[in-house]
């Protein structure tokens, strides 16, 4: 390639605390009334001082450890001056010369290529600003919300890779209980400092999705491309996405460090972690939860996932373990000849049915009335053959609604699968009655007529027939 993208980013998330950075009032991302969770603390007011939140530090601390970074024996927290309508103290809280964490990495699961990571620092969050017409309105909600930047090194080479970088790193965040990283919350917000040739860097601000980073990064290096073709030297500059116009706009000059005037933050003592026993390294190392490629490899190991499977399980950590105690459940009951059959059809379920009603109920995994338990109990009773796959769909979502047995629900229903040909004979003669047409095509060579025929038997016994009986029953018939 004539040209070659170098993509950086800055990510921030906020931290998923009782209270903010400095103060004791609320971090609640989701108050809707401005300016509730709020004191003079971390309002600014004259005569105030801040104190440390000590689980902010050990999420931050134990993020790096997740990353593989070298965790800071001395840090400290710094002023970054800067004038804003969103900061009340006319400076933020943040850390400069000595961040908490330094160096690791993290690696893409799709193409496993490894980008490095600078640094992961500490700093509070500034508020939020509503514009209504003509009016700007300053919300303080978020002021002094702990704040956790990432910044990587500058290893990226594409728009996808860039938005694989952020998925991994959101959901790592997750499965540490360090953030939501809700997005559309505003828990977690992405910058990317793209440039071609390692030559002049843009930032890009306002990115709001994983797929507005996408088209973000794709318009700026094209951007940028078109100005190098013509001869020109690309800014130095800070530039937004405009979402409606598809494209990125200048917003101002880029500031550098010196801008920022940091100082030392004079009422707040030096942390120096490694003596504190509730935030030591290496005590924090080995209490980390499995990590998000740790269950990616052992899914595919265990369980023979593909990695696509794999990705729809474990965007949701809830999910991924109410899979895996079904599982377990199930294999109580299967055979070993069956194990793999039966893994496939629960991920199955799972990962389209289950997650499609999560959706359309808006229920989240911890509130669901359906039980790992009678998961299973639907599943063995699909492998067995007493109901058909139809008729499990609209148990599980009886399940999902309302709780109960699953064979409670095909009893009182009158699910269970009917495999005696016999039985069936009666309705399979009255399709075939019904349809000459379809009996005629079949009889002319149109095999895939079969299928027709066969929906229509399980049309009539309201899915209660087998499937596989109602075929060979049909095409027996057809012979005559």
């Amino acid at each position: 390639m004539k040209y070659q993208p170098t993509i950086g980013l800055e990510i921030h998330a906020e931290l998923k605390t009782q209270t903010k950075m400095f103060c004791d009032s609320a971090n609640d991302p989701d108050e809707k009334h401005p300016n509730i969770n709020v004191c003079p603390v971390c309002m600014g007011h004259p005569g105030t001082l801040p104190v440390i939140n000590k689980q902010a530090v050990k999420e931050v601390i134990r993020v790096g450890l997740a990353l593989g970074g070298k965790i800071a024996e001395y840090s400290r927290f710094e002023r970054k001056n800067y004038f804003y309508p969103d900061l009340p103290k006319g400076y933020q809280i943040s850390q400069y010369k000595h961040p908490l964490a330094e160096g690791g990495e993290l690696i893409l699961p799709d193409s496993g290529k490894k980008v490095r990571i600078r640094r992961v620092h500490l700093e509070e969050d500034a508020g939020r600003l509503l514009h209504d017409g003509d009016k700007t309105l300053v919300d303080f909600n978020r002021a002094g919300v702990p704040l956790m930047e990432m910044v990587s090194e500058p290893d990226i080479s594409s728009a996808d890779e860039a938005s694989s970088f952020a998925e991994e790193l959101k959901l790592l965040l997750q499965y540490l209980g360090a953030s939501d990283a809700d997005m559309e919350k505003g828990q977690a917000r992405f910058e990317a400092n793209v440039s071609l040739n390692m030559g002049t860097k843009v930032e890009l601000k306002n990115i709001n999705s994983f797929s507005a980073m996408r088209r973000a990064i794709d318009y700026e290096l094209k951007r940028q491309e078109k100005i190098l073709e013509e001869g020109k030297e690309v800014v130095h500059e800070t530039r937004g996405w405009d979402e409606a116009k598809q494209k990125t706009v200048s917003q101002r000059g880029k500031e550098e460090s010196n801008d920022y005037r940091y100082f030392p933050e004079p009422d707040l003592p030096p942390l120096k972690v490694y003596e504190d026993e509730e935030l030591n390294p290496e005590k924090l190392k080995n209490e980390l939860p499995e990590l998000p490629w740790q269950k990616r490899a052992r899914f595919r190991k265990e369980y023979g996932i593909s990695p696509a499977d794999s990705a729809l399980l474990l965007k949701n950590r809830e999910l991924s373990s109410f899979f895996e105690k079904a599982v377990s459940e199930l294999m109580e009951w299967v055979v070993n000849s069956k194990k793999e059959e039966a893994v496939k059809l629960i991920l199955s379920y799972i990962t389209s049915d289950l997650q499609g009603l999560l959706k359309e109920k808006e229920i989240p995994v911890a509130e669901l009335l359906l039980t790992p338990e009678n998961t299973a109990e639907l599943m063995k009773m699909i492998l067995e053959n007493t109901i058909s796959s139809r008729a499990a769909k609209d148990v599980l979502r009886a399940m999902v609604e309302e709780g109960g047995d699953p064979s409670d629900i095909v009893r009182d229903r009158g699910l269970v699968q009917v495999s005696n040909e016999e039985a069936l004979e009666e309705t399979a003669r009255k399709v075939l009655d019904s349809n000459p047409q379809a009996v005629s095509d079949y009889k002319a060579g149109k095999e895939n007529t079969m299928q027709f025929l066969v929906g229509q038997v399980m049309k009539e016994t309201r899915g209660s027939a087998n499937p596989e009986v109602v075929k060979k029953l049909l095409a027996d018939l057809l012979i005559l």
